[in-house]
């Protein structure tokens, strides 16, 4: 073990050369996180250089290198997040775009969860599971249209996710990654007073529910969803348009960077 941080209640260990399997194999149901190999040659996100302008401190997550905190430290940017409004970037997640007739049909072979009734740009928190009824990730998948669903799988397992859906595709149907998109969560109490100061659409958005929307020209799809369980939204958004989306969220007052560790 070279390295350990501690965030989250857990203590997220990096790992050299091919320790990290032993480390993940050890630490199985374990309060701990095998994060990375700390020798492995990591991607970034489109956010790398404001992170970096930030003071953010940088760790190897998933396969990429990715702000655990800035200046103000782990517990301050917790508590901002509870008070205020936090933005974490989640570029490293993987977006995907399925498509096709019957895709409904497909994808509820691999999810427990009744996408029939699922309404357009409505959400539902999923587990993906494998043939035995096991689970492979958790996910969250969102109708576009009626033969077309956004799905938002984990960073460390999106290119097995993507391999295995695939596999379970018909003819006529494709799945479609969007590769080096830009992520962000603006997640806590304030976050609805920050983002509709900017798009005000969004705040008639209600939790597991979406929107394509636009902010001076960049094109984004909101969802009102996060993992933190405060108010929030996730913003998606292409490479180029993602240091500006977030600069402009980081200009109101109540908004804050955080990092993994919030």
């Amino acid at each position: 073990i070279a390295h350990d941080v501690s965030f989250a209640g857990r203590c997220i260990i990096l790992t050299s050369g091919k320790g990290s399997m032993a480390c993940a194999r050890m630490l199985k149901f374990r309060p701990y996180v095998c994060i990375g190999n700390i020798g492995m040659s990591l991607k970034h996100t489109p956010l790398d250089a404001l992170h970096r302008e930030l003071g953010a401190r940088m760790v190897p997550f998933a396969g990429y290198d990715m702000p655990v905190q800035y200046g103000s430290g782990i517990i301050a940017e917790h508590r901002h997040t509870r008070e205020h409004a936090g933005l974490f970037d989640v570029s490293h997640m993987g977006q995907f775009i399925l498509e096709g007739p019957g895709i409904t049909e497909t994808l509820e072979a691999l999810v427990p969860v009744d996408l029939q009734a699922l309404g357009e740009h409505r959400q539902s928190y999923a587990l993906l599971t494998n043939d035995d009824a096991g689970v492979r990730d958790d996910l969250i998948i969102t109708r576009w249209g009626a033969d077309s669903f956004f799905l938002v799988v984990n960073a460390s397992c999106k290119m097995e996710d993507r391999a295995w859906i695939e596999s379970n595709l018909s003819a006529g149907q494709s799945l479609r990654e969007l590769e080096g998109q830009g992520l962000l969560a603006l997640q806590g109490p304030r976050a609805r007073e920050v983002l509709s100061s900017l798009v005000p659409e969004t705040a008639e958005l209600r939790f597991l529910q979406g929107a394509h929307c636009e902010l001076d020209g960049i094109p984004m799809y909101v969802t009102c969803s996060g993992y933190t369980g405060e108010d929030g939204y996730e913003l998606s958004t292409t490479a180029e348009h993602t240091e500006a989306l977030a600069r402009k969220l980081l200009s109101h007052e109540a908004s804050a960077p955080v990092g993994l560790g919030a």
